[in-house]
């Protein structure tokens, strides 16, 4: 046999494996895929069962937090960021119309942290969350949007946190267990989910009877409620 022959039979027989271990791999990867599909559609299933449901701007849920009584003709929306300084400051509109249009409207607050502009806001939410838990959460919401000032600029919050805990009277070792409960976590998570299914891309996102406000002014508010009134008893 020649030279020649010898090569030529020695690279027929690399073919010849490689062509072998491909059909090695080949048949591996269909029975690992084969094995593994049924296990992603149970984790896929499973992921979507155990997910809570999310409300849209015109429900409102039991673990919702609502300012008004349920009478009322007009639901307000509002998704907000507790370090977004435009919430702050819409936070101080409606305090000072609240009275005004309180036995018109009922406001539901819902936790939309924006977390990649605003490092304490997921903590903040948690914080008002974990205080309603013992039926302070509005107290609270009250208090940090009045001290955004001081503790957005800390490195980190939760010492000042607790110190409004414990000035709202609140029982430090049960917010410490609440704050990392599954029931208070969910809470803003879904509220965060709500949200971004209802079209919120910013904050504060304010919406009357289900329609979202552009720059929601106070003008713009009264206004939109009044024209929802008219709606109802027409």
């Amino acid at each position: 046999m020649s030279k020649r022959e010898q090569q030529r039979k020695i690279k027929e027989k690399k073919q010849q494996a490689a062509k072998k271990r491909q059909k090695v791999k080949s048949v591996a990867s269909r029975i690992l895929l084969f094995a593994f599909l049924p296990l992603l559609v149970l984790f896929t299933a499973y992921i979507l069962l155990n997910q809570d449901p999310v409300y849209s701007t015109v429900e409102i849920a039991d673990n919702d937090h609502v300012r008004g009584t349920g009478d009322n003709p007009v639901n307000i929306v509002v998704y907000a960021d507790f370090q977004c300084p435009a919430c702050a400051t819409e936070h101080q509109t409606m305090s000072r119309l609240w009275p005004s249009i309180s036995d018109q409207s009922q406001m539901i607050f819902r936790h939309f942290p924006v977390t990649n502009t605003h490092q304490h806001a997921w903590s903040a939410s948690l914080y008002a969350e974990a205080a309603g838990r013992q039926n302070k959460f509005w107290e609270m919401h009250d208090y940090l949007f009045a001290t955004q000032p001081t503790w957005s600029r800390l490195n980190t919050v939760e010492n000042e946190f607790d110190s409004y805990a414990l000035e709202l009277d609140l029982d430090i070792d049960q917010l410490h267990n609440d704050l990392v409960s599954e029931e208070v976590i969910a809470k803003v998570r879904n509220d965060l989910r709500g949200g971004a299914s209802a079209g919120v891309r910013a904050t504060p996102a304010v919406f009357v009877n289900g329609r979202q406000l552009s720059n929601p002014s106070r003008s713009r508010i009264l206004e939109a409620i009044n024209r929802e009134i008219e709606i109802v008893q027409n």
